[in-house]
């Protein structure tokens, strides 16, 4: 199992079908996104043309009213990576969502499962209310997880009162485990031109139809709203945003997301990084990954 993450925008779809065709792989997604059906342009699914050059997993699998998360993923993915390595072939994990690489890298924390009257016990308090709960109940959590995010407050609060340990001392013994053997590159480019490849995709996005895509969506689940863009598109769908408004706010989103990816994979220490310039061609970049990990040759 190979591993090739790395922030939005930086060019891991081509580079991992590249290394797929060398290593004779199969390319796995590790993407929380492109798992949904109905949004492939927003969110840089492959193409068929990729898709049928070669085998790729777990890619629109999920119908957007469909919530889904890491847990599942887990359940998903697991099967699909033994069922590679049995038939010989290296299963290339590629995608830019942390918590999905480190469910493979690392395995689950071990947390309960959701529970839906929780959650909507949850649903029916105010932010204020939830702050102040997961305080009582584990305030180390309270004091380092971002309290203006819902869904972990929520979670944070879940995993205490189903587990019966404070949420922060679970997560704490989990990352106390010994340092898991695996191999990955983490693809970087400069700042400067990874947010220039960035505003242009988001500009190729709507010239391929992404407003047309999203007019023909249904519903969308918790987790698929998610998707950077979704909600700004359908914002300008209803006059509430001019295009220029839209295509700014979806670059911005996509270039905070990308800060956040690359300072989470900088805390990989499994993974190699691997800088690509603008004058590296994608066969250089394949002799780079090969000439750090020489065993995918074989």
């Amino acid at each position: 199992m190979f591993f090739l993450a790395g922030p939005t925008g930086c060019g891991k779809t081509s580079l991992a079908l590249r290394l797929a065709k060398h290593c004779q792989g199969e390319i796995v997604n590790a993407d929380a996104f492109q798992v949904y059906q109905g949004i492939d342009t927003l969110v840089a699914m492959p193409t068929e043309q990729e898709r049928r050059a070669v085998p790729h997993h777990l890619y629109d699998i999920i119908p957007t009213g469909q919530d889904f998360d890491v847990a599942q993923y887990a359940q998903l993915v697991s099967p699909v990576v033994t069922d590679i390595l049995a038939r010989g072939k290296l299963p290339i994990i590629t995608g830019g969502s942390g918590l999905y690489i480190k469910a493979l890298s690392h395995g689950l924390s071990p947390t309960p499962p959701a529970d839906p009257k929780l959650r909507e016990k949850c649903e029916q308090l105010a932010l204020d209310e939830l702050i102040t709960w997961l305080s009582i109940i584990d305030p180390e959590a309270a004091a380092t997880i971002n309290l203006k995010n819902r869904r972990y407050i929520t979670r944070a609060i879940e995993i205490t009162l189903l587990s019966g340990r404070p949420s922060s001392a679970l997560k704490k013994d989990w990352q106390q485990n010994p340092e898991p053997s695996y191999h990955g590159i983490v693809i970087t480019r400069d700042r400067e031109q990874l947010y220039s490849r960035i505003n242009q995709r988001t500009l190729l996005m709507f010239e391929q139809g992404v407003v047309e895509q999203v007019e023909q969506l249904g519903s969308s689940s918790n987790t698929a709203q998610k998707a950077i863009g979704l909600r700004e598109i359908r914002q300008f769908i209803k006059g509430e945003l001019s295009r220029e408004e839209t295509i700014q706010s979806i670059q911005q989103s996509t270039r905070r997301f990308a800060k956040r990816q690359t300072t989470w994979f900088r805390r990989e220490k499994g993974m190699q990084n691997l800088c690509i310039e603008p004058k590296d061609d994608p066969l250089s970049i394949i002799k780079q990954i090969l000439s750090i990990f020489p065993h995918l040759n074989s």
